[in-house]
């Protein structure tokens, strides 16, 4: 398949704006959504059994633990985020139980800047790792749907449960059982 470069939407955009008629700009913007949809640019959003994508291959800050074997839970969060907040001493206690039992807890990061992350670090510690996507590559290939987000990995990477938000005592169970499932 043939692949859509940036250049070509830009150049379909502009026409959009200018004096195209009317009755042209309709049969452009079919024919650009067409393009695309098929584009490798508008991949399908992660689901349960899709293999999770490897963290190596982005570049991101902070250092990645390994994961080989290991049931994984990544979460996606932002500095803003109040239900990200609610959900990092829940995932610290995740982590003291079932760390030493084959769970690795990975928290991405999407804040535009550093120094929102690290406030936000400061008022809510933990000691499970953090990374971040400064470059906002992997949430793209991600596709996160909304945050906090998070993905549940057996030890072979494919995805278990996604979590969409955080809903307090209620996400915390669920996430014990799913744990307990996999590490069994």
């Amino acid at each position: 398949m043939n692949t859509l470069s940036s250049s070509t939407l830009f150049q379909l955009l502009a026409m959009l704006k200018t004096g195209v008629p009317i009755f042209c700009r309709t049969s452009l913007m079919m024919v650009l959504w067409v393009l695309v949809w098929l584009s490798p640019y508008s991949a399908k959003a992660l689901v349960v059994n899709d293999v999770f994508p490897d963290f190596t291959s982005f570049e991101m800050e902070g250092s990645i633990p390994d994961l080989k074997g290991k049931v994984v839970l990544v979460d996606f969060f932002a500095s803003w985020c109040s239900p990200c907040k609610a959900s990092f001493p829940v995932m610290q206690e995740l982590h003291k139980t079932y760390g030493s039992k084959g769970l690795i807890i990975v928290a991405i990061n999407v804040d535009d800047k550093k120094e929102d992350m690290k406030r936000f670090l400061t008022k809510h510690p933990v000691d499970f790792a953090i990374v971040r996507d400064a470059t906002k590559k992997f949430v793209s290939t991600v596709k996160i749907p909304s945050l906090p987000s998070s993905f549940l990995l057996d030890r072979t990477g494919r995805i278990r449960t996604i979590h969409q938000g955080f809903r307090g005592g209620e996400t915390r169970q669920k996430y014990i059982d799913e744990i307990e499932s996999l590490l069994r």
